[in-house]
């Protein structure tokens, strides 16, 4: 079974995934790059860096409410810096006291737990961007035309593939669970003991989940061997790229130089 819904792939006829899979990896990398090494309080590169984005997504014809929902996953590296407002030294912007610690909110700590914020929802954005316009497979024969290892390119590859078997495991865990559980005539009610046997079934059931995946990676790398496998996986050379997207990629670099150079003068000029 194709567990179709882990594949963020939406395939489009729009301009963005019309790219090659090269100018979008490239581009993608130097534009998260930038974002990451823009100053903290840069706040006119994080607009022209937004602005970008968004023109990219909306060019892939995608709805931006796909983008923002996703982009989530930001929200780990926001909280990690929730203290630096506290910590960071500074303008005293607010008092905050808890029980009898009293703590200062400072002006550039803000502004760092702002930039943060910011830098991770933009770069979060833009993986989903080329995740979301590019095939996972032509993502891989784009590391390889660009002399990313052909090992981690592997490694990338199998991880991904085998994400769809580890799926179908566990659904097939949770169907036998639903075959072998009684519904109670009562609508909403929650059948099951405490929450610790809860616990305890679903530990069970995670325990169950890893050895029978492990074996069937097992299976699965024997059957590799066995069909002439050696840690390469081969595919039709890529064409090279047409002038226009050369053009492309070496403006969109040049325009990302542009930015940080931009951010760079902002903070010399404070």
């Amino acid at each position: 079974m194709h567990v179709h819904f882990l594949d963020p792939y939406q395939p489009r006829q729009s301009p963005v995934h019309g790219l090659d899979g090269r100018v979008k990896l490239v581009l993608a990398v130097a534009f998260i790059l930038t974002t990451s090494l823009a100053p903290m309080g840069a706040w006119a590169v994080y607009i022209l860096l937004l602005a970008f984005l968004l023109s990219a997504e909306l060019l892939s014809e995608v709805p931006l409410r796909y983008f923002l929902t996703r982009a989530i996953l930001a929200l780990p590296f926001v909280l990690a810096a929730l203290p630096l407002p506290f910590s960071v030294p500074g303008t005293p912007l607010a008092e905050v006291s808890i029980g009898k610690v009293d703590l200062s909110i400072t002006t550039e700590g803000l502004a760092r737990l702002i930039s943060i914020a910011l830098k991770s929802w933009i770069s979060v954005q833009m993986a989903i961007l080329l995740t979301v316009s590019t095939p996972f497979p032509e993502l891989l024969q784009a590391m390889r035309a660009l002399r990313i290892p052909r090992l981690l390119v592997a490694i990338f590859g199998l991880m991904w593939r085998y994400l769809f078997v580890f799926m179908d495991e566990a659904l097939r865990l949770l169907r036998a669970r639903t075959a072998r559980s009684s519904q109670h005539p009562q609508q909403n009610y929650r059948s099951g003991r405490t929450v610790t046997w809860r616990a305890c079934v679903t530990g069970a059931m995670a325990g169950s989940l890893f050895l029978r995946a492990f074996e069937r990676s097992d299976r699965i790398y024997l059957a590799m061997l066995a069909r002439g496998y050696d840690g390469e996986i081969r595919a039709k050379p890529l064409p090279p790229l047409p002038r226009s997207q050369q053009l492309l990629l070496v403006g969109g670099i040049a325009l990302f130089l542009l930015i940080g150079v931009f951010g760079q003068l902002l903070t010399l000029l404070r």
